[in-house]
């Protein structure tokens, strides 16, 4: 028992851990995802909404901490309970997120591993079992060090997160795990590969036989049946490949122009997923920035989910000389975090994306 106990303890310490990390390295995707739990047709709780970023940040730090405290041996009886609490909130959330088919990424692990919500269900579960398991085995969580080193090693995680969130939240996150990432490709992103999986497809037809309703279940072909047809439903039973990039326009009065724009030999996005919501004074500095793209013979456009009369309101405002296109709020949200941002483009590989608070670090 006392090392299943151990083992238990190191496993359930490090993904908390890794968990927490994940998430505090991106905790403004984070809030995004509280943002959609907050929401009216989820758990209608919109009044949280405005401090989402508050309480991803919280949680993604009390994760870290509860998982070293846990290594540690640091109150034991207090992290336990702690986790308890916790692992049965997450629980709850993933079921319902499951059951109900509300989020379908539960956000457990940020961008870098996407889970399914049963698969997220399923992780809880099984974190659940092993906290309880750890309650039982109490006895067997021995501290690692004394209480004072206890203190310092929990002391330095606790400043060593709050830095590293301050950072990430002033500039963009260290690591990654999007398909925007400096050195992809967007059009390649947007591919499906040859030999990729297809969805597929369970048609249940319903049938009028002799004034008797009757079913029959097909994958795709209309059935042979002697009878009157009523109505057919489909159930996609197996998902096909999803590029990692779906979705993706770039829209004017209606056209698309993502292609073309994405062919560009020399591209400058300024994304600004919702003006209301971005820092608008350092649209001063991006008019900066953009004047000498366009003397270094950029093509500069600017991405906002939000209306073409906003948008028109801030290119007058700021004097821009670049015009705005219409691209989906969601997708704005994953390519930066930060609002506004700037992208540097080349046929459609990224070579720069920045904060607007780094934005002399862009280089023509």
């Amino acid at each position: 028992m006392k090392y299943v106990i151990g083992a238990a303890r190191i496993f359930v310490g490090v993904l908390f851990i890794v968990s927490g990390f994940i998430k505090l390295n991106d905790p403004m995707g984070f809030s995004f995802k509280l943002e959609e739990y907050f929401s009216p047709s989820v758990l209608d709780l919109e009044f949280f909404t405005p401090y989402a970023l508050t309480i991803s940040i919280i949680v993604v730090v009390v994760e870290v901490i509860l998982g070293v405290m846990l290594l540690l041996g640091f109150k034991t009886k207090f992290t336990l309970w702690s986790l308890l609490a916790m692992i049965v909130f997450f629980t709850f959330l993933t079921f319902y997120s499951a059951y109900f088919n509300k989020v379908t990424d539960c956000g457990c692990f940020g961008d870098a591993i996407k889970l399914t919500p049963w698969e997220s269900f399923t992780k809880d579960v099984v974190l659940l079992v092993l906290i309880v398991l750890l309650f039982y085995g109490m006895k067997y969580i021995k501290p690692l060090f004394s209480p004072l080193v206890g203190k310092v090693v929990l002391g330095v995680s606790l400043l060593a997160s709050a830095a590293y969130a301050h950072h990430v939240l002033n500039h963009l996150p260290v690591l990654d795990f999007r398909p925007y990432e400096i050195g992809k490709n967007l059009e390649e992103g947007m591919g499906i590969p040859e030999g990729a999986p297809k969805p597929i497809f369970e048609y249940e037809w319903m049938f009028d036989v002799n004034g008797k309703e009757e079913v029959y279940v097909t994958n795709g072909d209309y059935p042979n049946v002697d009878g009157e047809f009523i109505g057919v439903e489909t159930t996609e039973i197996q998902k096909g490949y999803e590029p990692p990039i779906h979705d993706f326009t770039i829209e004017q009065e209606g056209v698309d122009h993502a292609e073309a724009l994405l062919r560009e030999p020399k591209l400058v996005m300024v994304v600004a997923y919702d003006l209301r919501k971005a820092d608008r004074p350092q649209f001063q500095a991006i008019k900066t920035v953009t004047d000498d793209a366009l003397q270094n013979g950029y093509k500069v456009i600017g991405m906002s989910a939000s209306s073409s009369e906003q948008t028109k309101e801030l290119k007058a405002e700021y004097n821009l000389n670049f015009d705005f296109y219409f691209t989906d709020e969601t997708t704005l949200k994953t390519i930066v975090r930060s609002n506004p941002g700037v992208l540097v483009l080349e046929r459609g590989t990224v070579v720069q994306k920045v904060h607007y608070n780094d934005l002399d670090e862009l280089t023509w």
